[in-house]
């Protein structure tokens, strides 16, 4: 009798379910349809079936109906469904499909977890959605980055760059790294190095530990204007518990690259500074940056890691002009170290073939060179901090394929072609008189052509006495050749040995340095891509090979020479391929 009545009530249940499906059939076909559906044939498709779902799933997880897990941390307990959690999490899908204790257990408690941003969490794998806040964002992050959620890894991740500030991108930056998260820590790195100026003055800096401090010391890619700077951060760093950190001084100071500051702060602010004196390595280490400047003609002996220029204080090197498939480009680019970019910063006034380039306070000089078949003797000047163009003075002789360069002041435009014939004049550029004059004639500076054959002759400019003197050849034969000076070297690279108009003209990947002590040219690592017409130019303590022509391309292609492991290795190419681009150094200013 029990089980006739319970059959009957069970039958009326069904009875009664099966009316309102019918019922709610009826509805979704006509003009009251509630649910969106889309016929398929004889099936349909719920368009929001799985939000409807997973909102379902909440409600029972709210009101604790069919959970079968409860997570604790701390004081606060997470009723839960392993289904759900796994879904979501990598952690939880190992943690309840494997032979371990926690797969069976129905309170599993997990130690060293934030509460409230396991309860986020729990939440985020019912809903999608979770609160960002600046309050609460770290503890998430760590508490994410343990449960293997990379979306919500990454949200945080986002949330925290968009947070970065001088006053907190240390701590960010730190966090990162302990979370192992690498693109937040790249970022809050590159923050730390882009601001470093302002950053050094934040309480994040001053509490830092001596090897964190060390590890930003000795940083090649902090953006700073002057080594001061450094020397600044320091001192700040250590007077901040000058009891504690006095006896880091000496390891730190040997990160300041002294050398390359000027004598003057190095005589009125470091030699001076009473945090000195009773260290004996501080001492040596201010001894090594005196006689840096000291004796200037043994600096190739005192290379050493404080010698070397950090990547923002080096500069800016500028390609201008050239030759490309159009015939000449028009533009201007600069080279960032720091960034390893290249980017357009000007036009010059016309295509304007085979002229020469200087820098004079801070200032670009375009000199002579040709417009189609017109050989000029005018000077433009292209000031880098107005970015404005100037009409100068113009040379006395008319020249293209001319030499120009910066000697104890003047700027000197040597040899060329005044569309007749090659030329052996030089004429002398005094910026103070604001005029041209001519100095003593030369044959040949370095390699070039006769106008029948390349030559390898090699002459040396004395402006105290106004005379050339001749200096032993180089190996090779090299017309359209690169050439360079670093550490009291000159450098040879590249060029060709029969006229450029030959069919059968080759080009060089070889290259050669003249020490002018012993008057001898020793050959050094060759080039990766042999080439002619190629831009030389020293940045920081590398030499740079600038585009060139292979005798079929005009180059992009950039290399860098480190003169010390006699290597070349690729740097960011240009952004339009030249041959006899003129390269040259602009100073910080």
């Amino acid at each position: 009798m029990v089980g006739d009545r319970i059959s009957d009530k069970l039958s009326r249940v069904l009875t009664t379910l099966s009316m309102r499906l019918l019922k709610r059939k009826k509805m979704t076909s006509g003009p009251y349809c509630s649910s969106k559906m889309e016929e398929l044939g004889d099936a349909f498709h719920s368009m929001n079936h799985a939000e409807r779902m997973m909102k379902k799933m909440e409600e029972h997880a709210h009101k604790h109906s069919l959970c079968d897990v409860v997570l604790v941390a701390g004081q606060r307990r997470i009723p839960a469904h392993r289904l759900v959690l796994s879904a979501a999490s990598d952690y939880f899908s190992a943690m309840f499909t494997n032979d371990v204790q926690e797969a069976t257990m129905e309170e599993i408690r997990l130690k060293e977890v934030d509460p409230d941003a396991l309860a986020a969490i729990v939440t985020f794998a019912y809903t999608g959605s979770i609160e960002l806040r600046e309050d609460s964002v770290e503890n998430l992050l760590a508490t994410a980055c343990m449960l293997q959620l990379s979306e919500v890894v990454e949200a945080c991740c986002n949330f925290l760059m968009k947070q970065l500030h001088p006053s907190n991108c240390i701590g960010i930056r730190q966090f990162a790294d302990a979370q192992g998260c690498s693109d937040l820590y790249k970022v809050a790195n590159n923050y730390v190095m882009e601001r470093f100026g302002e950053v050094m003055n934040t309480q994040e800096f001053l509490i830092l530990p001596p090897e964190e401090v060390a590890k930003l010391l000795a940083s090649d890619d902090l953006n700073i204007a002057t080594e001061e700077v450094i020397y600044s951060a320091l001192v700040m760093w250590v007077n901040h518990d000058l009891a504690a950190r006095k006896k880091y001084l000496s390891k730190l100071m040997s990160h300041i690259r002294l050398p390359l500051m000027s004598p003057q702060f190095i005589a009125d602010h470091v030699e001076t500074n009473p945090l000195f004196k009773d260290s004996k390595e501080c001492q040596g280490l201010i001894m090594e940056a005196l006689k840096y400047h000291l004796l200037p003609e043994r600096r190739s002996s005192f290379q050493s890691p404080r010698t070397k220029p950090r990547k923002s204080t080096v500069g800016m090197m500028f390609a201008v002009g050239g030759m490309d498939s159009n015939k000449g480009p028009s533009t201007i680019e600069k080279y960032d170290l720091r960034t390893n970019t290249w980017t357009q910063v000007a036009n010059m006034n016309g295509r304007r073939l085979q002229f020469g380039v200087a820098v004079l306070d801070n200032k670009l000089y375009i000199v002579g060179g040709r417009e189609g078949l017109k050989t000029l003797n005018t000077v433009e000047c292209y000031d880098l901090r107005k970015k404005t163009w100037t009409l100068m003075p113009p040379m006395s002789t008319h020249r293209h394929g001319l030499g120009v360069g910066v000697l104890e002041g003047p700027m000197y435009a040597v040899g060329g072609h005044d569309g007749w014939s090659y030329l052996n004049t030089v004429e002398r550029w005094d910026p103070q008189a604001k005029q041209w004059s001519y100095v003593a004639p030369m044959l040949y500076s370095v390699g070039g052509r006769d106008g029948s054959s390349c030559l390898k002759s090699v002459e040396c400019f004395d402006p105290h006495t106004n005379k050339w003197m001749p200096c032993t050849p180089m190996s090779k034969r090299r017309g359209g050749v690169g050439v360079a000076t670093c550490n009291g070297f000159l450098y040879a690279v590249g060029g060709h040995e029969a006229p450029a108009t030959n069919p059968t003209c080759c080009r060089f990947d070889c290259a050669e340095r003249y020490d002018p002590k012993t008057d001898q040219w020793t050959m050094i690592a060759p080039i990766g891509n042999p080439r002619d017409a190629v831009g030389m130019c020293l940045l920081g303590d590398r030499l740079y090979a600038v585009g060139g022509y292979d005798g079929q391309h005009y180059l992009k292609d950039v290399e860098a020479y480190d003169p010390i492991n006699n290597e070349w290795s690729k740097a960011a190419p240009l952004s339009t391929g030249r041959a006899g681009a003129y390269v040259v150094h602009v100073p910080h200013s």
